[in-house]
């Protein structure tokens, strides 16, 4: 028999339409600094350090990147999705965690679901 999967502790953060596309929210829940973030209207929650060095990884900027092309193109894109961290310019995408730049890196993140027009972080 298998253990149930731990779903955590349940934090109603904010209704929903207070956080737009392309905007962030800072939190502290349980004495974790979290980022919530809504990418294209998709919610998404990373720890607010930095994996590489502990900088403060949500109060960063959020961006796209370069992307991988067959020439010498530069091509923007992704826009929204990454955060660059404060501290060192790291980017992490922010729907996986992912470090773009060494893949042995990769920021916490934490289940977000909306509930009855409210975001709710699990941590």
């Amino acid at each position: 028999m298998t253990a149930p999967a731990r779903t955590g502790r349940r934090h109603v953060v904010c209704p929903a339409s207070e956080l737009a596309p392309g905007e962030r929210r800072i939190v502290d829940l349980d004495g974790r600094s979290i980022g919530l973030f809504n990418v294209g209207g998709r919610f998404y929650a990373l720890h607010n350090g930095c994996p590489h060095k502990g900088g403060t990884l949500a109060e960063g900027p959020i961006c796209g990147t370069t992307l991988p092309t067959s020439g010498s193109d530069f091509v923007y894109g992704r826009d929204g999705a990454i955060v660059r961290c404060a501290w060192h310019g790291w980017e992490f995408d922010i729907t996986t965690g992912q470090a773009l730049a060494d893949p042995k890196f990769h920021a916490r993140t934490y289940r977000v679901v909306v509930e009855d027009g409210f975001v709710v972080v699990f941590t």
